[in-house]
């Protein structure tokens, strides 16, 4: 049997966790540079404001209904999330954290136990040790166990945040309510097309001919097909391969047009992205590097462009990758044009395991060594306490957040003080 635990409006629920004035109350968690509603209480549900909603376009709903809101405190998230999925592997030993907020379980070797109690146990430990509500949906397959997880979630009060598909009877009922929009797996393009066919649910889709389904939806689309009739046949990803791209990209506050300027914003994103290759242990053997004009602005001249920079050796350093993104840049830059965002992407990307050397052209080896000590200080004393001379050593990269709450477990300064 297979469990999805998923965190019940996560970035809100971190937020009352450390203020529990904010219980029964509308709270919005806003995204990156305080764009849009990625999180959202009940309450604020219920206010009509839907997932993605532009800040700027509720600011007026925000205020008429003194709804909370709040930037995106990642740290914080984070390290409540690493909280919660170090709870959840003490219960059995085969997890997948699927994502910041959801986790599959596989109960193996648990024919004795009463699941059902077993994960109201879950539940329960979880909140009393983290203050973070959880659902959890059980079934003989992970997309049924989504299923599960929704219905636990749409019907709080009769599931208490629990429901375990058991039956042959409940699976079909289940499928029978599931919106064929709703089914894991199963993207816009693909139920556009199935409800043009009157697929309307993921009953109707379960009894569909296995070769229309491999044939419209190729061999992914049969496998989800096998998972919601009970067959298993999506096992634990429990050791989750190093990410294929890495990337940083940023619309700037203003416009640019100065090549000097975008160009120290390239070298910045290219030291982020070597920092993120080296904390999953990789390396990368190529970087795309991209400029855009601000395509609002449409009484001005427009200009996007992007390229791929080969880099002939393995390589997680900061000055390598830099020296490639900026070179990069050189190339596509075009004077005249007012640029609203630029982007570096790392690719080709390998775990350091497999490192092999060159026979004509390799890393300076001291790089290693260096960026192990850079690492370190960083960890220490803060980030931007050491930078390269193609960036700018006054200027620390902030997003916009106005309203970010304390750090309250990751920041020495602002953990709560009992009085």
């Amino acid at each position: 049997m297979f469990a999805l635990v998923d965190c019940n409006n996560f970035y809100v629920s971190c937020e009352r966790v450390f203020d529990p004035t904010l219980n029964g109350k509308p709270v919005v968690v806003l995204s990156n540079n305080d764009g849009c509603a990625i999180s959202r209480s009940n309450e604020a549900k219920k206010l009509g404001i839907p997932m993605g909603a532009p800040a700027f376009k509720y600011e007026k709903v925000f205020r008429n209904n003194n709804v909370k809101i709040f930037s995106s405190n990642f740290p914080l998230y984070g390290d409540m999330s690493s909280r919660v999925m170090n709870i959840l592997s003490s219960y059995t030993p085969n997890i997948e954290i699927y994502s910041i907020d959801e986790a599959f379980l596989e109960f193996k070797g648990f024919q004795e136990y009463d699941l059902e109690v077993y994960c109201k146990e879950i539940q329960k430990r979880v909140l009393k040790w983290t203050g973070i509500p959880i659902s959890i949906g059980i079934a003989p397959t992970k997309a049924l166990a989504k299923v599960a997880n929704r219905i636990s979630k749409k019907f709080p009060k009769k599931t208490k945040g629990v429901y375990m598909i058991k039956s042959d009877k409940n699976r079909i009922k289940a499928l029978k309510w599931l919106e064929i929009e709703n089914v894991w797996g199963i993207g816009f393009r693909h139920s556009k097309k199935l409800r043009s066919f009157e697929i309307n649910n993921a009953y109707d889709f379960v009894s569909l001919n296995d070769d229309w389904v491999r044939k419209q939806m190729s061999v992914v689309g049969l496998r989800l097909k096998k998972e919601l009739e009970g067959e298993s046949v999506l096992y634990l990803e429990e050791n989750r391969s190093p990410k294929k791209a890495i990337a940083t990209t940023r619309s700037f506050e203003g416009t640019i047009t100065d090549f000097e300027k975008i160009k120290e914003r390239i070298s910045t994103f290219a030291v982020c992205c070597a920092e993120k290759l080296r904390l999953q242990k990789s390396t990368c053997n190529a970087v795309y590097v991209f400029v855009r004009s601000n395509k609002f602005q449409k009484n001005k001249p427009q200009y996007r462009n992007g390229i791929l920079m080969t880099i002939p050796f393995a390589t997680n350093s900061n000055m390598v990758i830099s020296k490639y993104a900026t070179e990069g840049l050189k190339k596509i830059f075009r004077p005249g044009f007012n640029y609203k965002k630029s982007g570096v992407i790392v690719m080709a990307i390998n775990s350091i395991k497999n490192y092999q050397t060159n026979l004509f052209e390799n890393e300076n080896p001291k790089h290693r060594k260096l960026m192990k000590t850079i690492d370190y200080i960083q960890k220490k004393d803060g980030q931007s306490k050491i930078k390269l001379a193609s960036q700018d050593l006054k200027k620390r990269w902030k997003m916009k957040q106005e309203r970010l709450s304390n750090l309250y477990t990751t920041k020495i300064n602002d953990i709560i003080e009992v009085k």
